[in-house]
């Protein structure tokens, strides 16, 4: 049985934040049928592209079951159900762009975004994995570095 280490972002800025993130936590307990392996502790930064209330921001490992077959089709069963989590909680918005193709960002009670899936490089239409920007987000950088293991920083030391 091959298991797979998988980084997230976790980030909210609507409501009550923490109680927010602990919730989405526990659903993706439910979702990976395991407990997350490691946590970064919570911190609180201003939304970068847009005006909105401060983020509480978190990174996430879990290390779960690897499905046999393409690491594409794995990665995208794992978007899915981050996703459904996402809108069980009350995020209804789809993705926007300008004009130029540049994404618009807005308040949000949860965000779970898909860092790392285990050492693989994705990019489709829907899913861009290691996710992009990482480096240029503190948000990301900051609980990211509290999380990830020698492994993770050997396999993609552009980040590290």
């Amino acid at each position: 049985m091959a298991f797979v280490s998988i980084y997230f972002s976790l980030g909210s800025n609507l409501g009550d934040r923490e109680k927010n993130i602990a919730q989405a936590l526990r659903r993706m307990d439910e979702a990976f049928e395991g407990h997350y392996q490691s946590l970064s502790r919570l911190i609180e930064t201003k939304p970068m592209g847009f005006s909105g209330g401060k983020f509480l921001n978190a990174v996430v490992l879990y290390r779960t079951f690897r499905p046999e077959g393409p690491a594409e089709d794995a990665a995208m069963e794992v978007l899915r159900k981050v996703k459904e989590i996402e809108r069980s909680m009350g995020r209804l918005d789809k993705p926007e762009h300008d004009a130029s193709g540049n994404r618009i960002y807005h308040s949000r009670i949860i965000d779970i975004d898909i860092l790392f899936y285990g050492n693989e490089i994705i990019d489709t239409e829907e899913l861009t994995i290691p996710h992009k920007g990482i480096a240029e987000r503190p948000f990301v950088m900051v609980p990211l570095l509290e999380v990830a293991r020698p492994s993770l920083k050997s396999a993609f030391p552009e980040y590290f």
